[in-house]
């Protein structure tokens, strides 16, 4: 038999509406349930043995509906306000609460518990999955094109990805992480030797006439299909592992 309800929060764990207690306690009317709760929960701590929470009652036959202010109780905080009161009916809702503790601690409700708390978990795996699912295929797609880009075009595509990086941000990092070549010289900013061996990037010449009418040579960086998958796996994946 129910004696008072028992609620369970998002870990499964039972939980005691202040109000309910007070009404099955049997509390007078007189001594009304803001000065009972304040006096009895001066040995409790707060968001510890109890919560505040909002709920509401009915304020007549015609549905008017007012909010009151509740409180969440553990069971071990319920139990000593039912002590507290000294009472007959105090102490039957004592022990009504260490029937229920007992049941939650029984193997049975351990191993329910578990299952529940995997099975939330596998559900959040698979929400995340699915969430990155179209980066994953974007990132599939871009590896198998054999279109190269430049630096500045790979900082939009991040950007487009959740990414914040600018150009001249992502020509850095790429220097300091030893992607391109950060001495100043006629082969600044070109492909490392590891660039170049992982087939990240691709050199692209080019000519112009200077205004001596000589020929110069251009040389520019360009990131391959293969680059800019790698790049933008290696930026979400540290993303991810970032303290929420």
């Amino acid at each position: 038999m129910e004696l008072i309800k028992i609620q369970t929060n998002e870990n499964g764990e039972p939980k005691v509406s202040a109000r309910d207690l007070y009404d099955s306690l049997e509390i007078k009317k007189s001594y009304r349930f803001s000065d009972w709760f304040k006096t009895n929960s001066k040995q409790l701590i707060e968001n510890i043995d109890f919560m505040g929470v909002d709920t509401t009652t009915q304020l007549n036959q015609y549905g008017g509906i007012q909010k009151i202010q509740d409180y969440s109780l553990t069971l071990d905080a319920a139990k000593q306000i039912a002590m507290m009161s000294n009472t007959a009916k105090g102490r039957k809702v004592r022990m009504y609460f260490i029937q229920v503790e007992k049941a939650f601690n029984s193997p049975e409700q351990i191993i329910a518990r578990g299952v529940m708390f995997a099975q939330r978990q596998l559900e959040s795996q698979l929400a995340y999955i699915q969430q990155l699912e179209p980066k994953a295929l974007f990132a599939d797609a871009v590896n198998a094109s054999k279109t190269s880009i430049l630096v500045g075009d790979l900082a939009k595509l991040l950007k487009q990805n959740g990414i914040e990086m600018g150009a001249k941000r992502l020509f850095d990092w790429m220097r300091d992480n030893g992607y391109l070549i950060k001495r100043q010289g006629t082969d600044h900013n070109m492909p490392t030797q590891k660039s170049m061996e992982l087939g990240l990037f691709e050199v692209k010449e080019g000519t112009y006439l200077n205004s001596d009418r000589e020929t110069k040579i251009t040389k520019t960086s360009k990131i391959t299909g293969k680059g800019q998958a790698y790049f933008l796996k290696k930026f979400l994946s540290e993303v991810q592992v970032q303290p929420a």
